[in-house]
């Protein structure tokens, strides 16, 4: 596969690069939010980031993909981040096959994006998937509440 004009699809071994990154520099991360347009008052997404110390070396990255932005932060280093949920599914759906450390993280990933939330049982059983998600992001440990938990105590039994 070629990359196209809008950066829709990559090579085989761009996209075997960008599973390296993200396996090595990136973060796959579950996002639990109050809401309040939400049937059920929060909302559970997922971001998409690697970090580099040098930005030049991001900078290919949204050409390719055709989605995200690259930040400067505090720290000195840059991100490339995206958190539209449609992309991230493409993205993390292309790289699948080549990732080796953060597989399961992507397939937690995939399955909160595709979840369907019809009811409050189905939000709760898409937060606990963000919960074990969060587990593999080393900075999350220590940082990051049971947010299912926090979800069953905001909500009413009635609910």
């Amino acid at each position: 596969m070629n990359a196209s004009a809008v950066g829709k699809e990559c090579s085989e071994v761009e996209r075997a690069y960008l599973a390296g990154l993200i396996d090595g520099d990136g973060a796959i991360m579950a996002v639990i939010e109050p809401h309040n347009e939400k049937k059920f008052r929060f909302r559970v997404r997922i971001e998409l980031k690697i970090t580099q110390k040098d930005r030049e070396s991001l900078d290919f990255i949204p050409l390719i993909l055709g989605c995200g932005s690259i930040r400067n932060t505090k720290r000195l280093v840059s991100d490339w981040i995206t958190r539209d949920q449609k992309e991230i599914a493409r993205v993390l759906t292309l790289l699948r096959p080549y990732s080796r450390i953060k597989l399961k993280q992507i397939e937690l990933a995939l399955q909160i994006i595709n979840a369907t939330i019809k009811s409050r049982r189905d939000l709760l059983r898409v937060a606990r998937l963000a919960d074990t998600l969060s587990k593999f992001n080393v900075r999350s440990k220590n940082r990051r509440k049971n947010y299912a938990s926090m979800i069953q105590e905001f909500s009413s039994p009635n609910d």
